[in-house]
């Protein structure tokens, strides 16, 4: 389902300015996640290519192709076995990609808990390249907005949320959601007016930001809990 960002925002805009504020976060609050992920998806995938580029071999490039286009086609369970054979045999990048690979088809499985675990474990990993540790640590990140705590989306992604990151437009919206979705209005409006305020943010996610900001000014308590 393919998402436009400005008409979108005018929606909730919409919602706000009829005052009809009750389960605005049960109405919109997984679209927001879902327009402001791909954000991250795009920034991610890019580096993905390109350390894929750089290293790329004819077997095994040929053998991860085959892998996602298993998971192109919903076919998990081939998608999986083929990276995690690509993970043990493979060379060079593709053992790393086989990895990242695999733990976004856990998450598209539904298992978000070992997706989770499989993004944390590739951050946490030294031996990975940094831009590919922080890519898989905001994928970790933005899973957790909706299976974990405000506590934990900080812990994996806060250290993101700096002058000079390229993750930190998205490491400050996904902490602003998930402080919103905990009721931390306060640490919600911190988080966006911070997206506001720097001037490299994103068009796109300086709208949501702002329009967060309405709904957080117009609500004036916490969203409704999610079900």
């Amino acid at each position: 389902m393919a998402f436009n960002d400005d008409s979108f925002i005018r929606e909730v805009n919409e919602e706000l300015r009829s005052d009809q504020m009750k389960g605005v976060w049960r109405r919109f609050g997984r679209y927001i996640i879902v327009v402001a992920i791909l954000i991250v998806l795009g920034t991610a995938g890019k580096v993905l290519y390109e350390y894929w580029d750089d290293t790329r071999s004819s077997s095994a490039g040929d053998q991860f192709l085959a892998a996602m286009k298993f998971a192109d086609e919903n076919k998990n369970d081939e998608a999986l076995a083929a990276l995690d054979k690509l993970e043990k045999e493979g060379h060079g990048a593709y053992p790393v990609l086989a990895r990242m690979r695999a733990a976004t088809v856990r998450a598209q499985k539904g298992d978000a808990n070992a997706a989770i675990a499989d993004f944390n474990e590739i951050g946490k990993d030294n031996g990975v390249p940094v831009a590919l540790r922080d890519a898989a640590k905001m994928r970790a990140g933005w899973l957790l907005i909706e299976n974990g705590s405000y506590e934990q989306v900080s812990a994996a992604i806060e250290e993101m949320a700096v002058p000079g990151n390229a993750f930190r437009h998205s490491a400050r919206e996904a902490l602003g959601l998930a402080a919103y979705k905990a009721g931390n209005m306060a640490q919600a409006r911190q988080w966006f007016q911070s997206i506001i305020d720097d001037a490299e943010s994103p068009r796109p996610v300086a709208n949501r930001a702002q329009m967060m900001l309405d709904l957080i000014t117009a609500s004036g308590n916490a969203p409704a809990a999610q079900g």
